[in-house]
């Protein structure tokens, strides 16, 4: 055994390596992959992803990209953490939401979510949710002094407050034990539903919630900055931060002018936000928004702990499936580690069954329970800040608040948020990015495992009771599996009302070898969208022609390799064409033969990029599926 001198790093004997170096590695695989004329930094970018917001995610980070030092956790600007521990001591907030209308089985799920690891609740009052007068009735047998309580009662915050400070008074527990939020948000109310009449009132009775709370509820806060209404609506992370911050600070201004003190205002503000599957983009949201939270704290004169940003992360709705929900939990559960790494302070995972209505007691278990995993059994909480010092985490992070706080501004430059969702600025920017990641979805570039990529045809859809709905009216509620969604929708009617699916034919050509890898491509293609595939394979023109006949489909598609494209997809073409093929595609990009296949009766191409939603449409259309 070699024993290390004394001094010398056990690196000494290998000499530093270079960026130019690896980048010249990373040349070499780029032409063994076809790739020519990428060299140097060229090289670089060719592996880099592309996010929103003009962000990127590269594939070597090294200590040169290190943003400037991000601080101590619990101290300005809050980068990692608001809170000098961190959730090491008793782990994050495990916040489950409640929304049953049936105040008997709230109840029951309230106690159980309780009993089996829930620390605070949050519970959805007034229209969409539990009827305000029977909140007793659904606390009964909750220690109030114990779990928190966060309501969100939408334009009816105010007598849902009153009923909750009734409730506390009646069952005596200290003023300075009550902990929770009130909910109001008037401005994201506003963007939900459209309508300005109230907000002006709804803002000062936010604000005299505010002072009631400060006098006598020492830690019970009354506004919530709920920025999900913005992410459902297809929000970029650096929109739903910016929207988030112009929020915020339309409310400390309304509260310092009702009276309250900055540091005061500050203090009743709590901040909700979406994690999403996208794991280090989720971390890098949180670092970043207490960043930003606490260069508007630093700049308004807030100062002490007032200035460290409270967080409640939801995991998001827009990422969740009605169709193979089973997925969700893993989503689910990427989103949570997210939040938790990130320094959410407080964390909601959706039942996977969300998308479907309200959840059953096993959807509830399981979301809990991916909150007892992460916290008890993975630890994931007793490490503070654990993607701090991360050169791609620290870059990210710096990245995205920059991209928040040029937004943010933009916001503020036209009057703030409120008039911002007057002007159709908010919505018009919001739609325009929910329209170029519509078209990402639709091309199969980001991928929904379950419903675009892999689809199971023969699942059965989960049934469960409608949840109530919610006042609109403002901006929308996306969800990316929605057109697939539809289209498997068109489908099962069409197999309720003529006892199949519609069907698809794939022509295979040559052996197995030759046609495996895009017949495969074609089937997960044409599945996503609710079309059976059945097929046959072989060279003989005549046969396939036989085969389609007998399928019963009225559509085909050719899969093949390119040879045997140029060699048989003509004649076959024009063989389908010939045994009554309505439509007849190709899967893969035709080059130069494209005329020609046309001319044989292909009538469109399937391929890695292509519209699938457009194509799946129009096949549906041509077999007759109802819309």
């Amino acid at each position: 055994m070699t024993v290390q001198p004394e001094g010398l790093p056990l690196a000494a004997e290998f000499p530093d390596a270079t960026r130019e170096q690896w980048q010249r590695l990373v040349e070499g695989v780029l032409r063994k992959s076809g790739v020519q004329d990428a060299s140097g930094v060229q090289a670089e970018e060719a592996l880099t992803t592309k996010l929103q917001d003009g962000l990127s995610a590269r594939p070597l980070y090294t200590a040169e990209d290190a943003p400037a030092d991000a601080g101590l956790p619990g101290f300005a600007p809050y980068l990692r953490g608001g809170r000098p521990n961190g959730s090491a001591v008793s782990g994050w907030d495990v916040r489950q939401r409640h929304a049953d209308p049936d105040t008997v089985r709230a109840n029951e799920a309230i106690l159980a979510d309780l009993e089996n690891g829930v620390t605070s609740l949050w519970l959805t009052v007034g229209e969409g949710g539990l009827p305000i007068a029977s909140l007793p009735a659904a606390l009964q047998g909750v220690y109030l002094d114990l779990a928190s309580v966060v309501l969100d009662a939408g334009a009816e915050f105010r007598p849902a407050a009153e009923q909750l400070f009734a409730l506390l008074a009646e069952r005596a527990v200290p003023a300075d034990v009550a902990s929770g939020n009130l909910g109001a948000d008037p401005l994201g109310l506003l963007a939900r539903t459209g309508d300005d009449t109230a907000t002006t009132t709804q803002l000062a009775e936010a604000a005299d919630l505010a002072a009631h709370c400060g006098r006598t509820y020492p830690n019970l806060r009354a506004l919530a900055v709920d920025a999900l209404v913005f992410h459902d609506a297809g929000a970029s992370a650096a929109q739903e931060l910016g929207c988030s911050l112009a929020a915020g600070v339309a409310y400390l201004r309304a509260l310092t002018a009702a009276g309250l003190s900055v540091d005061e205002a500050a203090g009743q503000l709590e901040f909700r936000y979406a994690a999403t599957e996208e794991q280090f983009l989720g971390i890098a949201k949180f670092r970043a928004a207490r960043r930003l939270w606490a260069r508007v704290a630093e700049v308004s004169g807030v100062t002490g702990p007032a200035a460290a940003q409270r967080q409640h992360a939801v995991t998001s709705s827009v990422m969740m499936t009605a169709r193979d929900p089973w997925v969700n939990m893993l989503r689910t559960t990427v989103a949570c580690l997210a939040a938790g790494v990130g320094g959410a302070d407080a964390v909601t995972v959706q039942p996977f069954d969300a998308a479907a209505g309200l959840p059953d007691a096993f959807a509830r278990r399981i979301a809990r329970n991916t909150q007892s995993i992460l916290l008890e059994e993975s630890n994931l909480a007793k490490v503070i800040d654990p993607a701090g010092g991360s050169w791609y985490v620290e870059t990210l992070t710096d990245e995205l608040a920059q991209a928040a706080w040029a937004w943010f501004q933009e916001i503020e430059r036209a009057g703030g948020l409120r008039e911002a969702l007057a002007s159709g600025l908010v919505g018009e920017r919001i739609a325009a990015t929910w329209a170029e990641r519509t078209a990402r979805l639709a091309e199969r570039r980001e991928p929904v495992t379950g419903v675009s990529e892999f689809p199971n045809l023969g699942e059965q859809p989960l049934v469960r009771e409608s949840a109530p709905a919610r006042r609109g009216g403002g901006l929308p509620q996306v969800r990316r599996a929605e057109a697939y969604e539809a289209l498997r929708d068109r489908s099962d009617a069409h197999l309720a009302a003529t006892g199949a699916r519609p069907r698809l034919f794939l022509a295979s050509l040559g052996t197995a070898a030759a046609h495996t890898a895009r017949t495969t491509f074609a089937a997960n293609l044409f599945q996503a969208g609710g079309i059976e595939t059945v097929g046959g394979e072989g060279s003989d023109t005549a046969s396939l022609a036989e085969a389609f006949a007998a399928s019963g489909a009225t559509v085909a598609c050719l899969c093949s390799s390119d040879a045997l494209y140029e060699e048989h997809g003509e004649a076959v073409a024009k063989a389908l064409k010939t045994a009554g093929a309505a439509q007849v595609l190709l899967a893969g990009r035709p080059g130069e033969l494209r005329e020609a296949f046309q001319r044989a009766g292909v009538d469109s191409f399937v391929f890695a990029g292509c519209d699938a939603v457009e194509v799946l449409t129009s096949l549906l259309d041509t077999i007759g599926v109802a819309r």
